[in-house]
């Protein structure tokens, strides 16, 4: 049985994960990773969606691209 969590709380955990397994910049690997975290973290398709955005034009940390 799964535990609820607070709103937000998978996306989060999600990209913590995808950021702690990643090893450079293959963007196979990182399509496999979103794959995977949405599956272990039970994200919602937008939940997906919003990963492969938000990784997408990442150089060197998660959200460095970012304003």
């Amino acid at each position: 049985m799964g535990t609820i969590m607070p709103q937000g709380e998978a996306i989060r955990q999600a990209v913590k994960w995808i950021s702690e397994m990643r090893s450079g910049e293959d963007i196979d690997q990182m399509m496999n990773l979103i794959d995977d975290a949405s599956s272990r973290f039970n994200l919602s398709p937008k939940e997906e969606i919003f990963l492969r955005s938000y990784f997408s034009g990442c150089r060197g940390e998660p959200g460095s691209d970012l304003q």
